[in-house]
């Protein structure tokens, strides 16, 4: 994934008709390799359980299989994971695609050694009860990675009208866990070069948490 999607986030962009249709709009939405900052953050850890959320065309969850995580990837497109299942055919064994809504699906609790969700824009009042689902459904000595688009792409990223209250920062991130539960590794903004729709490289900040769920 590289830059928000729209300059204007319809209100029904979680839709499943909506992304059905947008995943059948083109042969491939995203580039197949998997988020520049899961593979910086999660390349040290040992390979376990890992809960992919929104994992699309099945990027991610393909690289962590292939690095020997036994992968649950969730998406509300049938569409793109199909797509990500005849991509990844040679590693059936090592991922579970599961067809859900996130803002209310329901992870087992204490589940996984990684979870992980990267560029989920929502209101506030779908985000946070959804992170904190997916924060419960981590071990205890287990990793929590959440990355979104930082506020700053309001101002400096690719040009549109949008929605400050889909964005949020790695330190509001961060404040929402409980400290006598988790110790956070990593909470920053950081820029990367990107592409826009037109083709056009520009410069975009990614929000990035990483917390370990204290055992």
């Amino acid at each position: 994934m590289t830059v928000l999607d729209e300059n204007v986030i319809p209100r029904n962009v979680f839709d499943e008709k909506w992304w059905d249709e947008r995943y059948r709009s083109a042969p491939a939405l995203w580039s197949g390799r998997p988020n520049a900052q899961l593979v910086a953050e999660v390349a040290d850890l040992p390979g376990g359980t890992a809960l992919d959320a929104g994992s699309g065309e099945g990027g991610d969850a393909l690289w962590l299989a292939g690095r020997g995580w036994q992968v649950t990837a969730v998406d509300i497109s049938t569409v793109a994971l199909a797509r990500a299942a005849e991509q990844g055919a040679e590693l059936a064994g090592r991922i579970r695609w599961v067809h859900a809504d996130l803002t209310t699906w329901q992870p087992p609790a204490a589940s996984f050694d990684l979870v992980t969700a990267s560029f989920l824009h929502l209101p506030t009042a779908d985000r946070e009860p959804l992170y904190a689902r997916l924060a419960d459904a981590v071990v205890p000595g287990g990793t929590l990675l959440l990355v979104t688009h930082d506020p700053s792409d309001l101002h400096s990223g690719p040009g549109g009208e949008r929605d400050p209250d889909w964005f949020v920062t790695a330190g509001q991130l961060a404040a929402a866990l409980d400290p006598a539960r988790w110790e956070v590794l990593v909470a920053e903004s950081r820029p990367r070069s990107a592409t826009d729709h037109d083709g056009r490289e520009v410069r975009v900040s990614d929000a990035v948490l990483r917390a370990r769920r204290r055992p």
